[in-house]
């Protein structure tokens, strides 16, 4: 089945997830997330590698957090388009990555996910969603607490600190006082954020039947006679062609958790 093509932004803003291949861990000490942030760094303040000659940004961010396993960014194209600079990401934190821990291949899902962001009241709901990612994970009790986010920037906004995230535009539309309580807000359940629960772009019902029968040969429901292993790779290639937790239950009968585990 063909891939869609990405929704362009408007305003070149976009909300990038990337995750370890296999929803394997790819942040395992402060090492590691420190270096993660040197390369998102490099992006807005590159230099030459032979004269050192600092070069025009590849791009803007607003916001970002580093989990475990995944990473959301929200980012605005500058001199390179997202494409490339996502790649820049990956293939430079591979490379620190897989010489540490002696390792080889792949280390990100192969196509990252995004979505174009193109009115402030949605840009405003990603700077929630984003920091509030530890908090709604269990991992830390408030936005504040968390290491690995840009939040820490926002709170020390004009500092003189030469930070990753393009804080002054932001607050510059909402002050400190109102983007913290903003920030500290946490957002209901919902659906209209892409995350890894959904697919990079949506499947019908019919589609996603299409897909399990022309590639296994067995109808959704069936899935549940397989063995574990097969049950779960069929699981993991339909939700990365854009198919939904909720479809997979209905169609498949398994439970929520089989699912996300998968």
């Amino acid at each position: 089945m063909a891939r869609k093509a990405r929704e362009t932004s408007g305003t070149g803003i976009y909300h990038v997830m990337l995750r370890g291949i296999n929803r394997q861990d790819i942040f395992n000490d402060d090492e590691d997330f420190h270096r993660f942030l040197q390369v998102l760094y490099q992006m807005v303040c590159p230099s030459d590698e032979i004269t050192g000659k600092q070069l025009p940004a590849r791009c803007i961010f607003y916001a970002y957090c580093v989990m475990t396993n995944h990473v959301h960014l929200l980012v605005r194209e500058s001199s390179e388009n997202l494409a490339s600079v996502i790649k820049r990401i990956a293939v430079s934190y591979a490379h620190y990555y897989n010489k540490k821990y002696l390792r080889y291949g792949h280390l990100f899902q192969d196509r990252f996910k995004s979505e174009p962001v193109n009115d402030s009241a949605y840009f405003f709901t990603l700077l929630q969603y984003i920091h509030q990612n530890p908090v709604a994970a269990g991992m830390t009790a408030n936005v504040s607490s968390y290491p690995w986010s840009s939040w820490h920037e926002y709170e020390r906004a004009g500092s003189g600190i030469q930070d990753i995230c393009s804080t002054g535009h932001v607050l510059s539309r909402m002050p400190i006082q109102e983007l913290r309580e903003h920030v500290n807000t946490l957002l209901p359940k919902t659906d209209s954020i892409l995350d890894f629960d959904t697919g990079n772009n949506y499947m019908t019902d019919d589609e996603v039947k299409a897909f399990i029968s022309d590639t296994y040969g067995i109808d959704p429901f069936n899935i549940q006679l397989l063995s574990k292993d097969k049950r779960n790779e069929i699981l993991r290639e339909a939700k990365d062609l854009g198919a939904t937790y909720r479809q997979l239950v209905r169609l498949t009968g398994l439970s929520y958790a089989i699912i996300r585990k998968a």
